[in-house]
């Protein structure tokens, strides 16, 4: 059995074509981009969208924007808050299997699915993953955790970085190869992350984290560059070939997720995992091809082989 990875952003969106639409609550689509986005993943038959917001601006928008909702379901919920409120629900319920962003802030589509009482949560820590193709990098690179972990704990990285592995299978590589993250590749106690990233190698080995080749404490350079890890004599199966980074925090994976977006004209898409359903989580400055390629990687996940507990 061979991985069947995909290359581009246009390679995952064409294998949707196989799939039934994933029913995908739309949370306070109020904007253009955010409307644009979820009818053109709709169009595209990734999605099948129910919108929740203020029923009489969403609708005047997509008229403005010749986006026909024919028989599109659009939930009137008048503020932000109430929209992610009443869409948290919908899942909960089993009314729909995803939850999409949409011109609302990231902790306001969050808090209704990440309180203690929600039914979203499992026993998996939520995380969120940017999945990247960069032009200088041959294959789609995913990124964890630049949006949703503040600075998390190493008990914390460890779900972090199986939600990754999780998706990694969905979207067709077997055995994916993590990169660990640290300024250094060398393990010093002054570097809090490097003693994480030795704890994470050794926990892959004694089965506690699986599915995966981890390696770490490795700095950017050598985990991305085969010729940096040769110089600095580094023998591992993942520097110069890595399928996940695996960041230290979140400060570090925000900035180098926008740093290869901006300087190396990279896509990028994203999507949050650990809760009972995918939730697509983009900036609110994304594209409409980003905001379609994210509900791709969501509807190949939410029918792959996810392992997320119950």
């Amino acid at each position: 059995m061979h991985d069947r990875r995909y290359g581009s952003f246009e390679e995952l969106i064409k294998s949707c074509s196989m799939l039934p639409p994933l029913r995908t609550a739309v949370v306070y689509p109020c904007e253009k981009i955010a409307l644009s986005g979820a009818a053109a993943a709709a169009a595209a038959g990734i999605i099948k969208p129910t919108l929740v917001g203020p029923e009489t601006e969403i609708r005047a928008l997509a008229a403005s924007l010749g986006i026909d909702l024919g028989g599109t379901e659009v939930c009137d919920e008048q503020d932000s808050r109430m929209a992610a409120e009443y869409a948290a629900g919908l899942a909960d319920r089993g009314r729909v299997d995803a939850l999409m962003k949409g011109s609302l802030e990231s902790a306001e589509l969050m808090s209704p699915v990440v309180k203690k009482n929600s039914g979203l949560r499992t026993a998996r820590r939520i995380s969120h993953v940017f999945v990247i193709k960069a032009p200088a990098y041959s294959k789609l690179l995913l990124l964890t955790d630049g949006a949703i972990n503040i600075a998390p704990t190493l008990e914390e990285k460890v779900d972090i970085v199986q939600n990754a592995i999780d998706l990694a299978h969905a979207l067709g590589m077997l055995c994916p190869k993590v990169a660990i993250l640290s300024a250094i590749e060398m393990v010093r106690p002054s570097i809090p992350s490097t003693i994480d990233a030795a704890a994470l190698c050794k926990m892959a080995d004694r089965g506690q984290i699986t599915g995966a080749i981890l390696d770490g404490p490795l700095a950017f350079d050598e985990a991305i560059s085969r010729e940096a890890a040769a110089v600095k004599r580094i023998e591992s199966a993942v520097a110069g070939d890595p399928d996940i980074l695996l960041v230290p925090d979140l400060d570090a994976g925000n900035m180098l997720a926008k740093e290869v977006r901006l300087f190396a004209g990279a896509e990028e898409a994203g999507i949050v995992l650990g809760a009972r359903v995918p939730i697509i989580l983009t900036s609110r400055a994304d594209n409409v091809h980003a905001r379609i390629a994210s509900c791709a990687i969501a509807a190949l996940y939410a029918r792959g082989p996810a392992r997320v507990a119950g």
